[in-house]
């Protein structure tokens, strides 16, 4: 158990402290740099492994932890502002590396595309964050959305006027061809220029990824235009791994991470595609290649399809009309 932590540590707790002093835990006001606190008396989950330290302590200073501890050891400073974490669990703040905010729940994908759209930036957006950060996500990764919609939402977040994790956003996806009524958040792609304009469009507006799918339906020269002009700045290409010719195109074009790995749908990676995974992940001076599996979405769909009782969770609604609400129930 390491009771040391480096004071450059970033702040990532998260503590739903859903009563302290009647403050509002998601309160969008940024934490003044010079204030100090002290978390006392919950159990500490450190992700470092170890087994929890029970009547903890963590001093924080702005938006670093400056010490962890426990109760009599660590020596709390008179002048901190005092927070009562007891029979609470205090961990590091999770990481989400695959969410669509512009999802929420809703099983019928075409009728929420055609309908929903006006709201996301609005509503469905903002509700989705707040209800991640509730579930104690703290950063995450928008791996497909409008672009204006997404920028707006990351940056209200950043500059503290909503609740919600540190957004890292890849806007709209490219494809081949976007699926009819998408085409605000699908972007089709006709050729190399125009694969490596879109591209350009992406990061001049601020995205932090390009997201790319249905890789195995473009040319290969589209694929490497896409992969050569994020890498030219300075940006990873997500692309899927649903079927083996989206990874082989990846693998070739440089790809810096697959998601829907081990998707329950997928079939058995052919042979030539687990050695190319394992040229690839040996040649270290092409960087890191990254896998997202993605196992527990299917599993959680089956069991609220049959618990349809636990969306009465007012955590599930957080930041939702009754309408929406509805809507999304009568769909499953």
């Amino acid at each position: 158990m390491r009771y040391g932590w480096n004071p450059s540590l970033p702040l990532f707790l998260t503590i739903l402290l859903l009563a302290v002093g009647g403050a509002d835990p998601l309160s969008p006001s940024p934490t003044p740099a010079g204030s100090r606190k002290a978390l006392v008396g919950g159990r500490l989950v450190d992700g470092f492994g170890g087994p929890p330290l029970r009547n903890s302590v963590v001093l924080i200073e702005g938006d670093r932890i400056t010490a962890v501890g426990q109760v009599g050891i660590l020596e709390i400073p008179a002048d901190v502002e005092v927070i009562s974490t007891e029979g609470m669990t205090v961990l590091p703040g999770l990481w989400d590396m695959h969410i669509h905010l512009m999802i929420h729940g809703h099983a019928d994908y075409d009728h929420w595309d055609r309908t929903y759209p006006p709201l996301f930036e609005s509503v469905i957006m903002p509700a989705s964050a707040r209800q991640l950060l509730m579930a104690g996500v703290t950063s995450a990764r928008d791996l497909g959305a409008p672009l204006e919609a997404s920028i707006a939402v990351r940056d209200r977040i950043r500059r503290g006027e909503i609740p919600g994790p540190t957004l890292y956003v890849s806007g709209p996806f490219l494809q081949h061809e976007p699926y009819p009524g998408t085409e605000l958040f699908r972007w089709g792609v006709n050729g190399e220029q125009d694969a490596r304009a879109k591209v350009r469009r992406l990061a001049e507006a601020g995205v932090d990824c390009i997201k790319l799918i249905d890789q195995d339906q473009m040319a290969m020269e589209e694929v490497r235009g896409i992969v050569e002009e994020a890498h030219r700045r300075g940006l990873p290409v997500v692309a899927h791994s649903h079927r083996p010719e989206e990874i082989r195109r990846g693998l070739a074009a440089g790809v810096d991470d697959f998601e829907h790995t081990g998707l329950a749908t997928t079939p058995e990676y052919p042979a030539d595609i687990v050695a190319a995974i394992r040229e690839r992940t040996a040649q270290m001076s092409l960087g890191p290649l990254w896998w997202t599996p993605t196992i527990e979405g299917l599993f959680n769909y089956e069991y609220i399809r049959d618990n349809p009782e636990q969306l009465d969770d007012p955590a599930w609604q957080e930041g939702l009309p009754p309408e929406i609400i509805l809507d999304i129930r009568k769909s499953l």
